[in-house]
């Protein structure tokens, strides 16, 4: 353990940027989490991160839980983490650890594709019923809100790190997919219901998310073997777009 109190210790600039900059973790190749919550569901996916920090009030409280769980641990004053975080109430310790290779996309794993979403709330909160529904893999076409920034790495409660995750890919890498390919569209397709009734929902498929306010691309849309409408007695016109992944999703993971 080592004990850092200078502000201008070269890592802890390196981990402000990363904390205030969501672009950051490409150019650095380096991810920054903070919070107890993710901390261990990294550790619990086999995750050593390079270097774990503590505010000195935490790591006086639990010290010994925490000893063994990166390459290094360096302990700092309360009021020095603080000004590494971005975060109204800082989490107190986080982890730093080099971001992960992606992996090659299996043409044949079940499939979220999300279509230039923006808001980071919306991909992290896609990526836990990614992970809950068994889609462990998740494609982001150019555009896309970064994967690893910190707001989807919070709003994720630790699904990363069960996932195979792809940045940046292309329409025409989507061609290497094997399974259906399905597209929830406002007015047009057969309802979700009808098929999981009819038994025509097939439980391995790319599920495609499209853009907060444009929907999906049209050049996306016309690859798509299946539109797919979701049933809104209420008469709303649309759903938020997490709130109609986690129905497709789990539609799929749970049809014969």
């Amino acid at each position: 353990m080592k004990s850092i109190t200078s502000k201008d210790n070269p890592r802890l600039k390196t981990i402000r940027r990363l904390a205030q900059d969501s672009q950051a973790y490409r150019k650095l190749g380096l991810v920054w989490m903070e919070g107890d919550h993710l901390c261990r569901a990294a550790l619990a996916r086999g995750v050593k991160p390079d270097l774990a920090i503590f505010a000195a009030s935490i790591w006086q409280a639990s010290e010994f839980e925490w000893t063994d769980c990166a390459n290094e641990v360096w302990v700092v004053p309360d009021e020095l983490f603080a000004g590494l975080s971005a975060l109204e109430s800082p989490a107190k310790m986080g982890f730093l650890l080099t971001l992960p290779e992606p992996p090659a996309l299996d043409p044949t794993a079940a499939t979220v594709v999300l279509d230039r979403l923006q808001d980071a709330g919306n991909v992290g909160a896609i990526l836990r019923s990614a992970s809950a529904f068994g889609f462990k893999q998740i494609v982001a076409i150019k555009g896309t809100a970064g994967l690893w920034s910190p707001k989807v790495l919070r709003a994720g409660m630790g699904a990363h790190f069960g996932l195979n995750l792809m940045e940046s890919v292309s329409l025409e890498d989507l061609q290497l997919l094997q399974v259906p390919l399905l597209g929830t569209d406002v007015h047009e397709g057969p309802f979700l219901h009808e098929l999981v009734q009819q038994g025509k929902l097939p439980p391995k498929c790319a599920w495609v998310m499209g853009h907060e306010g444009q929907g999906v691309s049209p050049e996306l849309m016309a690859k798509v073997d299946q539109k797919v409408r979701i049933a809104q007695p209420g008469g709303e016109e649309s759903l938020n777009v997490a709130t109609a992944a986690a129905i497709c999703l789990h539609a799929s993971a749970t049809s014969k």
